[in-house]
This record gives C-alpha cells, structure tokens and sequence, in this order.
C-alpha cells in the first residue's frame, strides 16, 4: 500500500539550490516510491548559531511502499551522497537536511524517527511550504495544519 509521506529538504552549503534540486532528483529514484510534488523554494534565517548562510528549504510531497525506518535509511545515504556531514552540533550549518515530517496517518516515537516530526509545530519554513503541498491536511496527532499555521508567522521567510 502507498502512503503520502511528506519531507522537508533544506540547505545552507555548498549552493543550496543546486543541493535541493539534486535531492529531488535522488528522491524520485527511490524504489517502490513516486514523487508527487514539490512546494516553492524559501530562504529562511538559521534556527542555529547566527554565524551561518541562510537557508534553503521546501517540502516534498512523497507516495512511498517503504517503510519508516526504510525511508529514513534512504534519505540519510542521500544526504551523505551530497556531502552531508554529521556533526555533534545541532542545527549548524549543512549541505542537506532531509526530514520526515509526516508518513501517512502514522505516528511514531522511535529512537531514529519521530513523526509528527518533533518541531514542525513551530517552523515556518516546513508549515508553509507543506500547505502548499496540502492545505486541508489534518495530522495524524489530530491537529489541523490551519491551526499551526496560525500559531507560526510568516516570519524570516522569503519565497525564492
């Protein structure tokens, strides 16, 4: 069975735009998955140390057969293939940053994978972006996107 999973794709390294199509272009490779659509690209500021590039980002619209932990695997070797470096500090800079944000009517509290994704609630640059992919989306959590998108401004955000 199919199921509608959404992914967030952003970069700050290494010419981000480039990173992001790229991504997508590795995202509509993936095995027993389809790449439904694509929001618009956004540059927001780094939720990091300030000492960094703004950002790129958009959402990935994804029917997938594979499963979470399958998915995750994949994303994680496409960043690594585009030069992704794991590193102990959070939300530094990076050349790719793919995230599970929703998979189906899931919901997931793994060691590796939490979905709803943990912060999207309060990240701009995944709300937006994701409702233009699906305005009327109510998450699995119970939670309409209408709602979070009214408690997130638009704020530091800039459509490319």
């Amino acid at each position: 069975m199919m199921e509608r999973v959404y992914i967030g794709l952003g970069s700050n390294l290494a010419e981000p735009l480039d990173q992001l199509r790229d991504a997508l272009g590795a995202l509509a490779q993936l095995p027993q998955s389809q790449l439904v659509n694509v929001s618009s690209f956004y540059a927001s500021d780094p939720l990091g140390p300030p000492e960094q590039p703004r950002y790129v980002n958009a959402v990935a619209a994804l029917d997938t057969r594979l499963m979470p932990l399958q998915l995750l695997d994949a994303l994680q070797a496409i960043e690594l293939n585009q030069g992704r470096q794991r590193k102990a500090e959070r939300w530094g800079p990076r050349t790719l940053d793919l995230d599970i944000l929703l998979f189906g009517q899931r919901l997931l509290d793994e060691p590796r994978l939490k979905v709803p994704h943990y912060h999207m609630h309060a990240r701009p640059f995944v709300l937006y972006p994701l409702a233009e992919l699906a305005p009327d989306l109510q998450l699995a959590d119970g939670r309409r996107l209408s709602e979070l998108l009214s408690a997130c401004p638009f704020q530091g955000l800039e459509r490319l």
